[in-house]
């Protein structure tokens, strides 16, 4: 039951991997995500479903459009399959469990919101506005479902705790971030709180640390300036994701190791 499980939240992976480089495509210039279908942005060729398979049609096709033969980014299938192994992993930590498609969907937005913020330095509220509920509304049932209202619980301060905390942050150093990373918090804050306190402070943390080691790369390689702005949401998408994954067992460890377990 568990393999099957993995198996097909990689297929589902993929497939809204492919999903999600039309948000990915469309939600920052504010269009539709409905219409008009899938197109070559060169020639304008409507691309049809056997060249829409999610990884393979670009394989196939050499990374190409089939009508004007332009390179076709490779973006999309490095989206695709980055979303098919982050699911099926997901699927592996959680399990046949009443969360998993909470978590499903954390993951989907995580990776979503990493790749738009790395290339417009902005979270688009249409994302955050839409799915904080939605994850809210799945993870409080899951838990309900459960018989762990304490949990239930949880996930509503674990949004508000995480949102409060980059909000003082934001004001108290507005250069740092924006308040796209502080809605994306509360999206993080709900959906670590789930799995316990311990999970939401450490994906902050993990941010905050493998943003700011980066950054440090950055500057003493000369690849930026010290003013320079630099997105912050993919590090808190992969300190989330680190927390989601591993935080069990980094808590664990933190603990034995201060004496407190």
């Amino acid at each position: 039951m568990e393999t099957l499980t993995i198996v097909l939240a990689g297929a589902f992976g993929l497939l809204f991997g492919s999903f999600a480089n039309v948000v990915i495509h469309r939600i920052p210039d504010g269009h539709s995500i409905v219409k008009p279908p899938s197109a070559c942005p060169t020639c304008g060729h409507r691309i049809a479903a056997r060249d829409n398979v999610p990884v393979l049609s670009w394989v196939l096709l050499r990374g190409r459009c089939r009508h004007c033969a332009e390179p076709i980014s490779a973006r999309y299938p490095l989206v695709e399959l980055a979303m098919g192994v982050v699911f099926a992993v997901v699927a592996w930590r959680i399990g046949p469990d009443p969360a998993l498609p909470a978590f499903l969907l954390f993951a989907w937005l995580l990776v979503v919101v990493a790749v738009i913020d790395a290339r417009t330095q902005r979270i688009p509220n249409r994302l955050t506005y839409t799915l904080t509920p939605a994850l809210v509304v799945l993870l409080v049932a899951a838990a309900l479902l459960s018989g762990d209202p304490v949990v239930a619980l949880r996930v509503l301060l674990g949004g508000l705790a995480a949102f409060a905390a980059m909000l003082a942050l934001a004001l108290i150093a507005p250069r740092g971030m924006g308040m796209g990373d502080v809605k994306l918090s509360a999206f993080i804050g709900a959906g670590l709180g789930y799995l316990g306190w311990g999970h939401v402070l450490l994906g902050m943390m993990a941010a905050y640390l493998l943003g700011g080691l980066t950054a440090i790369a950055l500057i003493v390689l000369g690849i930026r300036g010290r003013k320079e702005k630099m997105p912050f949401g993919p590090y808190l998408a992969v300190g989330a994701l680190v927390s989601l994954l591993v935080g069990t067992e980094l808590v664990q460890a933190y603990l034995r190791s201060s004496g407190l377990a």
